[in-house]
């Protein structure tokens, strides 16, 4: 690796050689971008670092000119990014560079001083790589501000996505069906398809209260699989007769289908099971809490102090939801005893959540600290909830949003440079 980075930082002394003398080159300027310079060791130092990662995932290193192209392109758009985020205030707190550290290195299943040992070995400097996060949240929350805020995605943009994006997956899904027919004569009357379809209306009344399906298809059903209580067995989508399609795609497991006109009657399905489809079962919790800020009248340890105060009076037999009421600063909640009512993954603060996931019914937490303050918190109950259809809804309407963002970044950015300052001061960086 280290003959790799020579290599790469041989061709910058070589490009700086065409345009300074030896005494310039001890740190020269390789280019200027608005108000602020891009320095040939600052270039090399990327560079360096951009190969490393390269080799690391086994990928082929480009020529070393493109190299430097690409890397001192990247840096351009990086400080141009940074001096519109501090023309508009963005900051990031120390707090928030940490977090961001400590997630890396649990995703990589290290420890903080393991993760500092392995950026070692590897020949990055901590703080340096510290500093480089840090520019990636500004330059994110950023692109967040001037970027995502104006993205909008319409229902009926989830409803196309839906329809034309998932028809292959749709087909890996076998489905279990269950059918009735209520049959209609052929040449009958208006009056006689109106009785006909009120009867099929009452059948779907029964089902939908409870009535068994298999027996009512064994009574009910004119249909040639009615003595197998109505069932047309396991189908991918393909084998599912045309008439049905539409409405077997949008029906969730247990789901009764309106009435469905064809020729020989009014057909009734039901979904008795699907494999391969995208269920996505999720735990809600019912959770109350108790908060208390803090201030410059109250630091940390007296909101501790304050709760578990209140934690031994709850314990004592006092009424969760009374204290609440006359202590928690979350007044929202507050008057409703703490009561946050049924929460489902994702929709609280990550310290909340999972002290939250931790406790039994019924139990209190220690005092948790996130951003809002500290925390007595209780749950009350937790139920499963298959929310697949919601969960493919959110995807998709997540996956179109990123669509719009990356086409938006791409066109934002490409703004950003065109009507920059820019003055490359290597010429044959500039080619």
């Amino acid at each position: 690796m280290r003959k790799k980075i020579k290599q790469s930082i041989g061709i910058l002394l070589w490009l700086c050689c065409l345009q300074v003398s030896a005494a310039e080159y001890l740190d020269g300027i390789v280019a200027v971008v608005e108000d602020d310079i891009v320095l040939e060791s600052e270039l090399a130092s990327e560079v360096s670092r951009v190969v490393s990662k390269l080799q690391a995932n086994n990928v082929q290193l480009p020529p070393e000119l493109v190299l430097y192209k690409q890397v001192l392109e990247r840096i351009i758009i990086d400080k141009l990014q940074s001096q519109i985020a501090k023309r508009a205030g963005v900051n990031v707190s120390d707090q928030m560079v940490d977090n961001s550290l400590y997630n890396i290195a649990q995703q990589n299943g290290l420890t903080m001083d393991e993760f500092k040992r392995e950026l070692k070995k590897e020949g990055m400097d901590y703080h340096a790589f510290r500093e480089n996060v840090r520019k990636e949240i500004i330059i994110n929350q950023l692109r967040s501000r001037e970027i995502g805020s104006r993205i909008k995605v319409s229902e009926q943009e989830v409803k196309h996505y839906l329809e034309t994006e998932i028809s292959a997956e749709d087909m890996q899904v076998q489905y279990l069906l269950g059918h009735i027919l209520i049959s209609v004569s052929e040449g009958a009357s208006a009056a006689e398809i109106q009785v006909e379809q009120a009867e099929a209306d009452a059948v779907i009344v029964k089902l939908r209260a409870g009535a068994d399906f298999k027996q009512m298809a064994v009574s009910m059903s004119d249909g040639a699989n009615a003595l197998q209580g109505g069932s047309l067995g396991w189908r991918t989508l393909n084998m599912v007769p045309t008439l049905f399609v539409d409405e077997v795609k949008v029906m969730q497991k247990g789901d009764i289908s309106e009435p469905i006109r064809s020729p020989g009657g009014f057909h009734i399905l039901k979904l008795m099971d699907a494999t391969g489809a995208d269920t996505h079962v999720i735990t809600e919790t019912h959770v109350r809490h108790i908060l208390i800020k803090t201030n410059e009248l109250v630091d940390d340890q007296e909101a501790k102090l304050r709760l578990i105060a209140i934690a031994e009076r709850i314990a004592d037999g006092d009424d969760f939801a009374v204290l609440a009421k006359a202590n928690s600063d979350d007044t929202g909640s507050a008057i409703k005893g703490g009561d946050l009512s049924w929460v489902v993954p994702g929709l609280l603060v990550p310290p909340f959540e999972k002290a939250m996931a931790q406790l039994a019914i019924n139990e209190i937490s220690v005092p948790v600290q996130t951003q809002f303050g500290w925390h007595l918190i209780q749950v009350l109950d937790r139920r499963s909830k298959d929310n697949s259809d919601e969960h493919k809804r959110n995807q998709a309407r997540d996956e179109i949003r990123k669509r719009k963002i990356e086409e938006e970044t791409e066109l934002w950015l490409r703004r950003l440079r065109d009507e920059a300052y820019v003055d490359i001061r290597l010429g044959a960086l500039n080619e």
